[in-house]
């Protein structure tokens, strides 16, 4: 399956989609932090390559509603930032996985078909993560844990902050892999 994981420069979604013999991509602004196909640019020049899953994760930075407070000084960022929700959406893709936090996506667009946790997957920490999709069906969770540690939520000022907090965790990209890798091989 021809897997294009936008918006991604740390390669875990892509890699876990790789590992079980997909012809996997990441594609971002930024170069890839681990080797594998990345494409270093910007994502919608690419999304008509007959791609058969994109997974995309769209810049949250002027969506999440954890910057509420600067919502009102954020309009058109939000419209770009919308704007953009919606040409991935728009690809011309079967099956597509938008992923952000709960954001204004839920009240400017409609509600997500699933909001998952990191302590479903395997890791004992909380951060809300939800899912539009199209073509797919929702992730089963795959190892309840103990734990709801909020560690992305109290990570310290920093430069990188917003690059540590985008990370996908590994046990929910494998669940993607290989629940999603499995249904779009099942219906192609």
């Amino acid at each position: 399956m021809k897997v294009l994981v936008a918006c991604e420069f740390s390669g875990t979604v892509r890699d876990a989609f790789a590992a079980r013999g997909h012809d996997a991509w990441s594609c971002d602004v930024l170069p890839s932090e681990t080797p594998g196909q990345h494409y270093q640019g910007d994502v919608r020049e690419f999304l008509e390559a007959g791609w058969d899953l994109l997974i995309a994760h769209p810049p949250c930075t002027h969506l999440a509603v954890s910057g509420a407070r600067w919502f009102k000084d954020k309009k058109d960022e939000q419209a770009h930032g919308l704007g953009f929700v919606m040409q991935l959406w728009s690809a011309p893709v079967d099956r597509i996985a938008i992923e952000n936090p709960i954001s204004i996506l839920s009240s400017r667009w409609r509600k997500p078909d699933q909001i998952l946790q990191p302590w479903q997957f395997g890791h004992g920490e909380v951060k809300a993560t939800c899912l539009w999709l199209r073509g797919l069906p929702k992730l089963k969770p795959t190892e309840i844990v103990e734990g709801r540690d909020p560690r992305v939520h109290f990570m310290p000022p920093s430069e990188d902050r917003w690059k540590e907090r985008s990370r996908t965790y590994a046990g929910i990209a494998n669940a993607m892999a290989d629940q999603w890798g499995q249904s779009a091989q099942a219906v192609a």
